[in-house]
């Protein structure tokens, strides 16, 4: 067992550091809120029409479907399926068919994965819109704080240096090798830009183009994304995305330890490793 004087000598050369601004903290927990409301919700959404296409309109008499999920007979009884791209795989049990109140029903995504659970198209439209328009001001929030704190040229703009080190970062990652400082690493000024201004920026933009009043006050948007459908199907890709982002932010916080990432991003407090402590406990003093 590790006695109170060696406790306490680890602690100086691990010192805290002041390291997320209260500003930043608010808005990543607002934004961690209202993903989940718009996934689910838009799930919900999704279900009233499970499938994807390109261009401004649906296939009548000619095929554009990208995605389509469903139900359809088999020798056994109804079998669910998914196609991508013309390629047909059985999802039965989770896409396409799934089971509600012990009865196989014909439904894209299962009913723990929408909200409400149950089909119901009206609520999880207003659901959806509520929390997009949460997200948005959130997101606008969160940008012009961050110029005015200086978070944004700090801690994110990548630099020379970050994109030097960026073969190296990625095998640190690859071997689950983390290196506590004050700074963010290569991947994650990457990830964090992709996200906060390409995927969001995305989601919003094909998001306004599916809806018929945005489209009467900015007629362009819809022609600009390649048609409706196609804005649909961009719609659904940055979801995707912002839950692959997700499950890859979870796992590196566990690798990285999450007791450390959980403080930092719930107080703004971060211990850094004895070998980077010093120098930035100097520039976080700047």
């Amino acid at each position: 067992m590790i006695d109170g004087p060696f406790e306490s000598q680890q602690a100086v050369k691990r010192p805290l550091i002041y390291r997320q601004f209260l500003w930043t903290r608010l808005t990543h927990w607002v934004w961690a809120v209202a993903i989940f409301f718009l996934l689910l919700s838009g799930l919900q959404i999704f279900n009233a029409h499970p499938t994807l296409y390109l261009g401004k309109q649906s296939g009548f008499g000619f095929s554009n479907e990208v995605l389509a999920m469903g139900a359809e007979d088999g020798p056994a009884g109804p079998v669910g399926y998914t196609r991508i791209l013309g390629m047909h795989f059985n999802t039965t049990g989770v896409l396409g068919l799934s089971v509600v109140d012990d009865t196989p029903t014909n439904r894209g995504f299962p009913a723990w994965a929408t909200i409400p659970s149950y089909q119901d198209l009206g609520t999880g439209r207003v659901v959806h819109f509520f929390f997009a328009w949460v997200l948005v001001i959130t997101l606008a929030g969160w940008l012009v704080g961050s110029l005015f704190n200086g978070h944004l040229r700090r801690d994110l703009a990548p630099r020379g240096a970050d994109l030097r080190a960026l073969p190296g970062d990625i095998v640190n990652h690859l071997k689950f090798r983390f290196h506590h400082t004050r700074d963010y690493n290569t991947l994650q000024k990457l990830a964090y830009g992709g996200i906060l201004f390409v995927v969001l920026p995305l989601l919003i933009l094909t998001g306004l183009a599916m809806s018929p009043t945005m489209d009467a006050v900015v007629p362009f948007l819809v022609d600009a994304l390649g048609g409706r459908q196609t804005a649909r199907t961009i719609h659904f890709c940055m979801m995707l995305l912002i839950v692959g982002f997700f499950l890859v932010h979870m796992v590196m916080i566990l690798a990285a330890g999450p007791l450390n990432e959980l403080r930092s991003i719930i107080t703004g407090w971060y211990r850094l490793d004895p070998s980077f402590g010093s120098h930035d406990a100097e520039k976080a003093e700047k």
